[in-house]
C-alpha cells in the first residue's frame, strides 16, 4: 500500500485520518478493503497508536467498519448508508442555503465563481476524485456563508460520507463534465437572488437529482 509521506501536520492521528481519507475517496482504498495497522503505519513512518485512533475516528464517521478478532474494513455501502446520509444532508443543507441566500458576501460569490470556471473547464473526461473535489468545494461556500457554527459542525461530520458517496457516484455515472457546471451554475444564481425559500427549494431539488442516481446502483440493503 502506498500512502505517501508524513508532512506537516496538527497530529500524528489526523495526519493518518486526512490520507486514509483521500485514498478511500479517491478508490484506492475501494469498499471491503482490509486496513492492517502495521502496514499503514510502516507506509507512514508512524506507531501504530496513531493508526489505531484514526482507525476509530474513520469508524465512527461511518467510513471504517471495525471487526472483532477481525481487524478493520473500508465500509461497504448499502441502500440504508445512501438514504440515511442523503435525508441528513438534505435537512443540513437545505438549511444553509436558506441561510446563504442572504449572507453571500462579494467573496463567496468569488468563490463559487472559481470554482464554476474550474467545472467548465471539465468539458472533457474527468477523473473521479477531481469531480468530487469540485463538487464538494462549491458545497463547502455554502455552509460558510450560512455564518452558522454548530450546522458547519455537522457538515464537517458527515462531509467525508459524502465523498465517498460521491465518489461512487462518479464512477458508475461519469457525467459530470456535461451536468456538474450547469447544475451548480444554477444553484449559484439562484442562491446570489437573495430569495432564501427559493434556495431551499433549489438545494433540495439539487439532492434529489444526486440520490436518484446512488438509487440506481445495486447495493445491499444493509
Amino acid at each position: 500500500m502506498t500512502l505517501g509521506t508524513i508532512g506537516p501536520r496538527t497530529s500524528l492521528s489526523e495526519h493518518v485520518v486526512r490520507i486514509l481519507r483521500a485514498k478511500m475517496a479517491g478508490g484506492e482504498l475501494p469498499p471491503g478493503a482490509r486496513l492492517r495497522e502495521a502496514e499503514i503505519a510502516e507506509a507512514l513512518d508512524v506507531s501504530r497508536g496513531p493508526v489505531r485512533e484514526a482507525l476509530a475516528l474513520l469508524e465512527a464517521e461511518g467510513q471504517v467498519e471495525i471487526k472483532r478478532h477481525r481487524g478493520a474494513f473500508v465500509s461497504i455501502l448499502t441502500q440504508r448508508d445512501v438514504e440515511e446520509v442523503h435525508t441528513l444532508r438534505t435537512a443540513v443543507e437545505t438549511l444553509a442555503g436558506e441561510r446563504a441566500a442572504t449572507r453571500l458576501t462579494p467573496d463567496h460569490l468569488a468563490e463559487l465563481d472559481r470554482v464554476l470556471e474550474e467545472m467548465k473547464r471539465t468539458s472533457g473526461a474527468v477523473q473521479p476524485e477531481e469531480a468530487v473535489a469540485l463538487d464538494l468545494a462549491f458545497h463547502d461556500v455554502i455552509y460558510d456563508a450560512a455564518d452558522h457554527v454548530r450546522l458547519q459542525r455537522v457538515w464537517t461530520s458527515i462531509r467525508s460520507q459524502v465523498a465517498f458517496f460521491l465518489h461512487t457516484r462518479n464512477i458508475n455515472f461519469p457525467d459530470f463534465p456535461t451536468v456538474g457546471y450547469p447544475e451548480h451554475k444554477e444553484l449559484r444564481d439562484i442562491l446570489a437572488s437573495g430569495d432564501p425559500a427559493a434556495a431551499r427549494e433549489a438545494v433540495a431539488e439539487h439532492m434529489r437529482g444526486a440520490y436518484s442516481r446512488l438509487r440506481q446502483l445495486e447495493l445491499p440493503e444493509a
